[in-house]
């Protein structure tokens, strides 16, 4: 039969979540980092819901009639993500991620999105080989940080949850910053009860959909960035992804406890404009 490829569909998360798991662990483990998903359970609870969702495209490689990897675009928004891509480990070096990829590129632009980006481990010398060979372009150089949470406030800075009213002004925020919003998964954020915004002179100036792993923040300056980190609960999954470029709140962090979990590396291929403020990006984009 060789190789096919199929949308994924909810069914498919358990037996694609258990691949993500092994091959995450495996590569992490390969450089001696930790895994980005400690347990094949949290693997497969993440699939369910991508599959699931209406907002993201899902793909799945079979091998003579086997599920051998998936992949998944978010589709929420303008620019698109990609990502989890992972292949069970006893199909590798058979093409079955560039297939993968491949597909998802294709979805993008029978679409027509502007911009595909993506969050590559900056360990893995072959992913970075393959995205760049697909058109990839090195935009960040990325820190996941973890650590307790800092517990800190900011004269003038007031961190609150964010409301579907807020929508608009956290939009206005990340055009200004990136040239396009984040309106879909900010909408999606809120809903969950994860997303803060952080007001300044009366107006919100900044917002976190999550301050962690799977979400992405954006503010007119680094000062709130650090109110947000700040007055995070904590920074869910491996961390969140800080743009090491950006030296003053980098190095912030580090003084205020926080460390590095691992170097990652943010790629586009499309539309791209140079952040004009702080941001955050999510492992999604």
């Amino acid at each position: 039969m060789g190789l096919q490829l199929r949308s994924a569909t909810a069914d498919d998360a358990e037996v694609c979540g258990k691949i993500c798991w092994q091959a995450f662990t495996a590569i992490s483990k390969a450089h001696n980092f930790p895994p980005d998903i400690p347990a094949p359970e949290m693997a497969i609870g993440l699939l369910r819901m991508i599959f699931s969702h209406p907002g993201f495209y899902g793909v799945v490689a079979e091998l003579d009639g086997r599920i051998v990897g998936s992949n998944v675009m978010d589709q929420r928004d303008a620019i698109r993500g990609v990502g989890p891509i992972t292949v069970d480990p006893s199909a590798q070096n058979r093409s079955v991620g560039r297939r993968l990829m491949e597909a998802v590129m294709t979805r993008a632009e029978e679409d027509k999105a502007p911009g595909v980006r993506l969050i590559q481990a900056a360990f893995h010398s072959r992913s970075l080989s393959l995205y760049t060979k697909l058109g990839f372009e090195v935009r960040e150089p990325l820190a996941c940080m973890q650590g307790s949470a800092l517990g800190l406030t900011f004269p003038g800075y007031v961190v609150r949850p964010a409301a579907l009213a807020d929508i608009d002004a956290c939009s206005r925020i990340c055009r200004e910053v990136h040239g396009h919003d984040r309106a879909g998964e900010l909408r999606d954020a809120i809903g969950q009860g994860t997303a803060t915004v952080v007001e300044h002179d009366g107006r919100i100036t900044g917002y976190a959909s999550v301050m962690g792993f799977f979400g992405h923040s954006v503010g007119e300056s680094n000062h709130e960035l650090k109110a947000l980190i700040g007055a995070a609960s904590g920074f869910a999954g491996p961390g969140f992804l800080l743009p090491a470029r950006n030296a003053d709140l980098f190095r912030w962090c580090l003084e205020k406890g926080l460390r590095v979990v691992q170097p990652m590396t943010l790629m586009s291929v499309g539309l791209y404009n140079e952040p004009a403020a702080g941001f955050i990006p999510s492992i999604f984009y």
